[in-house]
């Protein structure tokens, strides 16, 4: 584990308590904890719109929202994350609730 993400407070699903700790090198090593061993540039467009809608919004956004924003098939977005809580996660977002975590986390 690196020494960033050791030092980042996370609730029992794996999410940083606090979004504002995100940084790029946190989110490698989120990745790595998760199996990814090296973000490609499709993972960042997915993370940078998870995070934009994100900020904008405030809730997750539609798996046909993601695709529309990053011009990524919905077989190509669930190749690069199987499933999307894991890109929240990846992406240093918050808890977005109990049901939204349902809806992230189904494969």
């Amino acid at each position: 584990m690196g020494q960033q993400l050791r030092n980042v407070p996370r609730d029992e699903s794996g999410l940083l308590c606090d979004p504002h700790d995100w940084t790029p090198e946190l989110a490698r090593e989120l990745a790595r904890e998760d199996g990814i061993e090296e973000l490609s540039e499709e993972h960042w467009r997915l993370i940078e719109s998870l995070r934009n809608y994100y900020a904008k919004y405030h809730v997750p956004p539609s798996s046909t929202r993601i695709c529309h924003d990053t011009h990524l098939t919905a077989e190509a977005t669930h190749h690069l994350f199987p499933n999307c809580l894991e890109a929240w996660r990846i992406a240093g977002l918050p808890d977005p609730g109990e049901e939204a975590k349902a809806y992230l986390s189904a494969e």
